[in-house]
Parts: structure tokens; C-alpha cells; sequence
């Protein structure tokens, strides 16, 4: 049996024939992995006894689940009202063009992941993104892509 199998194996035999459990499941192995590979998914659902079909159709469905693997850094682009209202579209559109991917990718050196969010909590300070646990307020396109050209 190849590593990643034997580990995913590992990982969800306390949820062994518990169907119920299918989202903890997958929580600890994409907390393990840092995402759900294919191959992973197979064994969650031969472990837990449920079909592959609603495996994926679990991951595809929930936003917090990754299928590839993420960036080093995540950068969250808030969309909420206030965000919205100021601009937030424009630094997401700008941050997209800056990193060459479409919402949920990660760059082609493995850097940085681009997500959105719902509301960050920094409505003062909109348009808002985070890059990790680091918060960037007042944002315009140019501002945004020049904070990630300088971040390490």
C-alpha cells in the first residue's frame, strides 16, 4: 500500500463504519495533508462505508475543504457589505491579475492562495484583506498588489 494511504488510513480508522462522522473525517485529514487528494478521498470512503460519489460530493460542497494543495500564505480578499460598497471587487480583480489565478488558486511558485471571505470584522478599515493572520485595510488595487510584491 502506497504512504498516503496508509496514513489516511491511520487517520480516519477511529471513524471506521461511521458514516456519521464524514466531515471530522475529512477535517483531519485535510488538517494532516493540508488538503483531499483523490486518493484520499477513496480511502475515507472505504473506511467509513459510504460511497466515493458522496465523498466528493461532501468536499466539492463545503467551501473549507481543498482539493489541491495550498499556498505557503493565504490571502483573504473581504467581500462583505462594507468592503463590497468600497471596492473590494476591484482589489480582488487586481490581486488576480497581479498573482495569474482565479478565486481558490495558488500561484504557480506555491506562495500564496487566493480566497475570499464573507466579512473579515474590519469594516472600518475597508476594503479589507488578510494575508494569514495579518490584516491590510484601506485598500485599492494598487495597494494590494504592492503588499503582495513586497511580502517575504
Amino acid at each position: 500500500m502506497n504512504p498516503v494511504a496508509e496514513r489516511v488510513r491511520e487517520l480516519v480508522r477511529p471513524y471506521a463504519g461511521k458514516p456519521s462522522e464524514l466531515i471530522q473525517a475529512l477535517h483531519r485529514v485535510q488538517s494532516a495533508l493540508g488538503y483531499l487528494p483523490k486518493e484520499a478521498q477513496s480511502v475515507v470512503a472505504e473506511v467509513l462505508g459510504v460511497p466515493p460519489s458522496q465523498v466528493r460530493g461532501v468536499v466539492t460542497f463545503y467551501h473549507f475543504f481543498r482539493t489541491k494543495p495550498a499556498g505557503r500564505h493565504t490571502i483573504r480578499v473581504c467581500l462583505g457589505t462594507a468592503c463590497h460598497v468600497r471596492g473590494a471587487e476591484r482589489v480582488l480583480s487586481g490581486l488576480r491579475e497581479e498573482l495569474g489565478v482565479e478565486l481558490g488558486g495558488t500561484t504557480a511558485d506555491g506562495k500564496f492562495t487566493l480566497e475570499a471571505a464573507r466579512c473579515l470584522g474590519c469594516c472600518g478599515l475597508a476594503p479589507v484583506m488578510m494575508i494569514d493572520e495579518e490584516v491590510y485595510g484601506k485598500l485599492d488595487p494598487k495597494k494590494a498588489r504592492q503588499i503582495v510584491r513586497d511580502f517575504p
